[in-house]
């Protein structure tokens, strides 16, 4: 079926429900908060599945065009013992293919150049929306993928889920200089990850307490295994990102409502924001889209078409993707205890 639909959020979730939306005959208009589209670095994992989502909606090559596989990680601890092999490679024999990393504005600019093909998806920025309702006159349908702190999802589901914070500050950055070895390293209560973003360059991320802050951040890591000293010595700290980690808490009970009036679907954060530590965050945000995309291009035209193939998104997306943000939450535990001894011993029971 085809209809109107206004998609609220031009993040990764926004943008890729707008494409499939366009795909299928919607007319579309999105609207975001921000007077400009964010375009900070950091670098994305994209699973193959969200590869075969994004290929669904016509910008896989452009993903590819910039991205690089990650093959080759290994979890250590701070003097540089490795204790066990991310699943990378059991990950390309099960898909056939490797998992990508791009940098954030890259996939960005590849969404953007998807819809703009299109030729008539305004983005309308600067656009705040507090009144959902009154933004659903003349709709089919409204999109909520304004993030954690959803308008849409806290006009139309109540403020019951919200943003609840871990207790632990994460920091990201790029440095130009290529890390010879890439993964994770977990110390007590702190952890510490690199990750390539393209040639020359070196994804980084680390946690930290809370209050420690960017001239505390190098010290809490200058004794731990080369190249981290390095990686952060080599990164201006005015370009660091800093942010409280946050996930959506309690668990909605459903990403849709099709009453009272126009029917609303929530993707991404604004429906299951999660801790950052799987590193699945973009990818659920692009199988939400594809997966709500796909049941509206399936369904019969009319009210109860939309309702019924929001009823199939949600039967789809939401249970996968809350276990998903459990098991990150619960990962985030694991990784930042300062039980090392039991944690490293567990680690290295893993399959190799």
């Amino acid at each position: 079926m085809t209809g109107t639909a206004t998609v609220v959020g031009a993040g990764i979730g926004g943008l890729a429900t707008a494409i499939g939306l366009r795909r299928a005959g919607w007319s579309v208009t999105v609207l975001e908060r921000r007077t400009e589209l964010e375009r900070y670095g950091a670098a994305f994992g994209i699973h193959p599945t969200a590869q075969s989502a994004l290929d669904r909606l016509g910008v896989g090559d452009a993903l590819r065009e910039h991205a690089v596989p990650y093959r080759d990680a290994h979890i250590r601890t701070p003097d540089g013992t490795s204790i066990a092999r991310l699943p990378l490679e059991r990950i390309e024999r099960k898909a056939g293919r490797p998992e990508l990393l791009i940098s954030r504005p890259y996939l960005l600019d590849a969404l953007l150049a998807g819809l703009d093909a299109f030729g008539d998806v305004p983005i309308k920025l600067g656009e705040r929306v507090t009144d959902v309702d009154a933004l659903a006159a003349g709709q089919d349908l409204v999109i909520g993928a304004d993030g954690i702190r959803s308008a849409v999802r806290t006009t139309r589901f109540g403020d019951r889920s919200g943003p609840r914070e871990v207790g632990t500050v994460a920091w990201i950055g790029i440095a130009d200089i290529e890390s010879p070895v890439h993964g994770e390293t977990w110390g007590s209560g702190r952890f510490f990850g690199l990750t390539p973003v393209e040639p020359g360059r070196t994804n980084w991320y680390a946690t930290a307490p809370e209050a420690t802050t960017a001239d505390e951040l190098r010290g809490l890591f200058a004794g731990w295994h080369d190249p981290i000293p390095r990686i952060l010595a080599a990164t201006d700290p005015a370009t660091w990102i800093r942010y409280e980690m946050r996930h959506l808490h309690p668990a909605l009970p459903s990403f849709v409502s099709t009453v009272p009036v126009t029917p609303v679907a929530l993707v991404g954060d604004a429906a299951h924001a999660m801790t950052p530590n799987l590193g699945q965050g973009a990818c659920t945000a692009i199988l939400d889209a594809d997966a709500l995309t796909r049941a509206l291009a399936a369904a019969p035209p009319g009210p109860a078409g939309v309702a019924g193939a929001l009823r199939a998104y949600d039967r789809e997306r939401r249970r996968s993707a809350q276990r998903t943000a459990f098991a990150s939450r619960t990962l985030h535990r694991f990784m930042s205890t300062e039980r090392t001894r039991l944690r490293d011993a567990v680690v290295r029971l893993l399959p190799g």
